[in-house]
């Protein structure tokens, strides 16, 4: 009990601290503003406007969501460590898979709560553009939040051993490579090499899947989404991120602060 007091302790701390950061707000606004442009690139069609608007909207969502949460993932333990305040945090009976988890926890909620905001423009800008919204949309808003929340995992993860510098261009990488994963897959099934097809298995295996968060097309379309492709990429993405934590946990404890 006394652990889970530390760690929601310091989420809130997190949580505090990062709504004070005035570049999140930049970035929130260059979000709903991209989400409002959605309204001029549908009405240069003549056909399918509301898709078109709900498709830039969505997409603008996973997007920016997906900056927020490299940006704020990356700097959520090199600002501790650089302002000096990790010696007073763990100087406390405080350990440090509590401090990492605490962490996690205060930005996964910020992500969320920007999540909501982004959400509510979006609604908002649908329902003035008279196009349809369904429990598709929701869904496709949730897996977003998910899938925001394993990169803040991933970014952590990356914040727990080396720079902010080097930590954004990795997260943004797996982030890339992750959307790719299930295409260079198809792709080497096609190959003569044995060792290409391998590889690319491995890489599919290893990688997060992030494509399994991506039911934006079916939303937009209104074509039905299946229970299991929300229930299975949910128990995918907690149990992915579970793992991520767990290894920046490892690292985080045997990084030496002297």
């Amino acid at each position: 009990m006394g652990a889970l007091i530390r760690i929601y302790t310091l989420a809130g701390n997190t949580l505090r601290e990062v709504i004070r950061n005035r570049i999140l707000y930049v970035l929130l606004c260059f979000a709903i503003v991209l989400i409002a442009t959605g309204v001029v690139l549908s009405a240069l069609s003549y056909v399918e406007q509301e898709r078109i608007l709900q498709d830039v909207g969505l997409g603008s969502i996973r997007l920016f969501g997906t900056v927020i949460a490299i940006f704020l993932g990356v700097g959520v333990l090199h600002k501790e460590v650089d302002r000096r305040t990790i010696y007073t945090i763990l100087s406390k009976p405080i350990s440090r898979s509590e401090f990492v988890l605490g962490k996690y926890l205060g930005l996964t909620a910020t992500i969320w709560l920007q999540l909501l905001i982004m959400s509510a423009a979006f609604a908002l800008i649908s329902w003035l553009a008279h196009a349809p919204l369904g429990t598709g949309h929701a869904a496709a808003l949730l897996l977003s939040g998910l899938e925001m929340s394993l990169m803040v995992a991933v970014a952590t993860l990356f914040s727990a051993f080396t720079t902010p510098m080097l930590a954004s261009f990795f997260t943004a990488g797996i982030w890339v490579v992750g959307h790719l994963t299930r295409d260079l897959r198809q792709l080497a099934s096609h190959s003569d090499v044995s060792a290409v097809r391998e590889l690319a298995v491995w890489i599919h295996r290893l990688l997060p899947d992030l494509e399994s968060f991506n039911v934006s097309i079916q939303a937009v379309h209104g074509l039905p989404i299946e229970g299991s492709e929300v229930t299975l990429p949910i128990a995918y993405g907690i149990g992915y991120a579970s793992l991520v934590l767990i290894l920046a946990i490892v690292l985080f404890e045997r990084r030496d602060f002297r």
